[in-house]
């Protein structure tokens, strides 16, 4: 798809997962290192736990099918071949700290001069500009700045990262994506411009809405370990089975209500509850609990009820009972179950990759999507340091020194990047229609359709504005949802499907997230679609894929979550898995599915082809995992949660600081920043124990550091020790929570929240976009539709329907 672009890499760490997306959609990526080696390959495991930059799991798991090029940066040799590339150009991805490439005389608007087509992607901690963007940091202090840390975790200890790292991967998901805007608009204007991404901006996207509590005068959630605590409301997510733990979804209101009535006939079934027990009102039964004719007690005692069902079955009998009687229901797995999984195997997942220069053949996880025209192909191993170096350096033309014609376009400068793109969304919850959001940020016509016969799920979830629960309170709903056409449409209403293949024949695109037998029911499968529309790119959104034995499993983020290895590697080893905050796969799929569908319109922009195009939310989240899964493959090792430690940095936690509920994320990985965090410690006992100045050492003694270090924490105001930490090099945060997160000078300065106009109430906030760009930024036009918000708009300016058709349509009650 991506064949006619060359994208240079000069990311250094786990971000270096955008360059692989883009070489598995066909792009040239090349790799560009300093000498010695990208990061990546100073980090453990190892491959046979033999140390070497060849070795490093990081670098193999996020560089394969690129080619590999040194170039030092810092000599003029360096830059005069690297200028050269750059000329040749289509997209550059570099994850320096900000300011640095600019010193070099290499910075995007230097680039520029020489090639006017390039799309320049940075990716940093903090964006390119603002008072933090110096900050230093880690995975560590980016989810405590990115507020999620706030939310994961049990009550009582304290807040949680994912133990394998997470942050740059959210990072380099969106910069993918944001180049693949980029360019769509470079099609038409001729020009690239500079794609900014913060870190800090881009993991909100993981509190499931719950950031926007405080902008909207909502009520902001707590820490509940594997669940969600609203005000006195614990909601539980994490249960015990007869063989480990599983997660379930129970939750209530009309769209998951009917779900938790059916768990709750099973467990009457097996003798757990009462007939009454079984007979509660599971729809309205959140809104009982909030207005107190349902006691607390009451619902604590009905979760008993279910946690004693839950413990007599093993994973495999809830997931077959899950299956059998349509629940949400997902065992909890480790990285050695995925790889067993027979789904993965039905659908060819897996990538077996030989390494000849070591000997093995390692396990990979395989595409991000399946694509019906375009099939993505196996990447291959990572480069070796410098392989295809002379081979690159021989094919340029010399140094590069005149401006470049930029690649073909038009000469007017369009308003949006995706302007003129019409799209058909039937999409459901958080995963799909956050990505059609970015759609619609971009330029796209999109026409969303629900009905109120089928609430969507996230119009009932939290925070709420104003605190005032309702099917257009939600602002997890109006942060996925702003900027779209609203159409009421009850699917199951005879004839209505003619007019959904009326839009369709309008649509340029149709997402869609129902079941695969829902849409064959419906005489729309991607052949009958095609039909209506040759051209068009159809992406279907899932769980777990199109085919295979899991194919119907349906369900939300938290349980692909489980399924896919995310619980396990989230929580304190002593006790059950918390699993990371909400809906985890959901906060990851959006960003893969806008890159994997602007490929295809990028491919079809060419040829004149459309396609459908097969997502799996569980198979693309596994890229966040490919460390630990290449890791089992080479190893043997089964990655296990740590709590907030980490294999190798210490001191390396989340500490106590003043004030109530109030932490701080500390994380020193070199020698020089432990030195400096004992010096502002101030502590003779640290400052003069030479031998703590060795890493090992200071791991063999974590506990004893990580004790000492809450011991200075815990009176000290965590804004203060944040700004004299990072002062001394050291990578700290404050642990920003939905409250303090609306205060915080970097996400203010950087205009993260926005305020857009909404039909009901006037005026709300969600947030940005979380991709920058430098000439088109995104542009979010309205707040989330109500349900049937534009139903007319739609029948007559985009259908052409007349008033007679439209009045067949109510009377039939279709339009509702």
């Amino acid at each position: 798809m991506l064949t006619p672009y060359r994208v240079l890499d000069l990311t250094g760490d786990t971000d270096q997962l955008a360059g692989q997306f883009l070489a598995g959609l066909g792009a040239e990526v090349i790799l560009i290192e300093p000498p010695g080696g990208a990061k990546s390959r100073r980090r453990g495991p190892h491959v046979g736990d033999e140390p070497g930059p060849e070795r490093a799991i990081p670098y193999l798991a996020y560089n394969r099918g690129k080619k590999g090029v040194v170039l030092d940066l810092d000599t003029e040799d360096g830059q005069r071949s690297f200028r050269a590339l750059a000329a040749s150009a289509d997209v550059l991805i570099e994850s320096d700290k900000p300011g640095m490439m600019n010193g070099r005389g290499l910075g995007p608007d230097d680039l520029a001069e020489l090639n006017p087509g390039l799309v320049y992607v940075s990716i940093s901690a903090f964006g390119q500009d603002g008072p933090k963007a110096g900050y230093e940091s880690s995975d560590l202090t980016l989810f405590a700045a990115g507020v999620t840390m706030s939310l994961t975790g049990d009550e009582d200890r304290a807040p949680l990262r994912i133990s394998i790292p997470q942050a740059r991967l959210h990072a380099a998901t969106t910069a993918a994506s944001g180049a693949l805007v980029a360019l769509t608009e470079r099609a038409q204007s001729g020009r690239g411009q500079h794609v900014d991404i913060s870190i800090q901006q881009v993991l909100p996207v993981a509190t499931l809405g719950a950031v926007l509590a405080h902008a909207v005068h909502g009520a902001a959630p707590g820490r509940s370990g594997g669940g969600v605590r609203q005000g006195p409301i614990d909601l539980r997510f994490v249960w015990p089975a007869k063989d480990g733990f599983i997660s379930m979804t129970h939750v209530f209101g009309p769209a998951i209500g009917p779900v938790t009535a059916r768990l709750m006939a099973w467990v009457h079934e097996e003798g757990f509850c009462d007939e009454a027990t079984r007979d509660k009102d599971w729809v309205d039964y959140g809104m009982m609990l909030s207005d107190g004719r349902e006691p607390i007690e009451e619902f604590d005692r009905v979760k008993a009820c279910i946690a004693a069902f839950t413990s007599t079955k093993t994973k495999a009998e809830l997931l077959e009972g899950a299956m059998e009687r349509r629940l949400l229901i997902a065992p909890t797995t480790t990285c050695a179950d995925v790889a067993g999984s027979e789904q993965l195997a039905h659908r060819q997942f897996w990538e077996d990759v030989d390494y000849p220069h070591l000997g093995v053949t390692l396990r990979h996880p395989g595409a991000i999507a399946g694509f019906s025209a375009t099939p993505m192909t196996p990447l291959g191993r990572a480069p070796t340091l410098g392989e295809h170096t002379d081979e690159i350096l021989a094919a340029l033309p010399g140094a590069a020194t005149a401006v470049t014609s930029p690649p073909p376009g038009g000469e007017a400068e369009p308003s949006a990047p995706l302007e003129g793109l019409k799209v058909l969304d039937l999409m459901w919850a958080v995963a799909g229609p956050g990505f059609t959001r970015t759609l619609a940020d971009f330029g796209a016509t999109v026409v969303r359709v629900e009905s109120v016969n089928k609430i969507d799920a996230a119009r009932a979830f939290g925070p709420f504005i104003n605190n005032d629960p309702g099917a257009d309170g939600s602002a997890l709903f109006q942060n996925v949802n702003a900027g779209k056409l609203g159409m009421a449409l009850d699917l199951t209403k005879p004839g209505a499907i003619d007019v959904v293949k009326d839009l369709i024949r309008w649509a340029d695109v149709l997402t869609e997230a129902f079941s695969p037998r829902a849409m064959a029911a419906w005489g729309l499968t991607y052949e009958e679609i095609k039909e209506l529309n040759p051209n068009i790119i159809m992406l279907s959104s899932c769980l777990m894929g199109q085919s295979g034995p899991l194919a119907m499993f349906a369900g939300y983020g938290n349980l692909a979550g489980a399924i896919m290895g995310f619980y396990s590697v989230t929580g304190w080893n002593d006790r059950a898995p918390t699993g990371p905050y909400g809906a985890y796969t959901d906060y990851i799929a959006p960003a893969i599915s806008v890159t994997a569908l602007l490929a295809a319109l990028d491919h079809r922009r060419r040829t004149g082809e459309g396609q459908y195009i097969d997502f799996s939310q569980g198979e693309g989240a596994l890229s966040f995992l490919a460390t630990p899964l290449v890791d089992f493959s080479a190893n043997g090792r089964d990655a296990q949660r740590q709590g907030n430690s980490d294999l190798e940095m210490a001191p390396h936690g989340v500490y106590r600081a003043a004030g109530v509920d109030e932490w701080v994320a500390v994380a020193c990985e070199t020698d020089e920043q432990w030195a400096a965090l004992a010096a502002e410690m101030g502590d003779p006992t640290w400052t003069g124990d030479t031998t703590l100045g060795e890493r090992a050492n200071r791991l063999a003694r974590r506990e004893e550091l990580d004790a000492a270090v809450e011991a200075w924490t815990t009176d000290q105001d965590p804004n203060a020790l944040e700004v004299r930490l990072q002062a001394s090099g050291v990578p700290a945060h404050r642990v920003l929570t939905p409250v303090t997160a609306f205060g915080d000078e970097q996400l203010e300065h950087r205009g993260h929240w926005l305020k857009v106009e909404h039909s009901l109430h006037g005026e709300t906030t969600v947030e940005i976009n979380r991709t920058k760009l430098s000439r088109t930024p995104a542009r979010t036009k309205r707040g989330a539709p109500t349900i049937g918000e534009h139903t007319f708009e739609i029948l007559t300016d985009i259908l052409g329907y007349d008033g007679d058709q439209i009045a067949e349509l109510a009377a039939a009650e279709m339009l509702e």
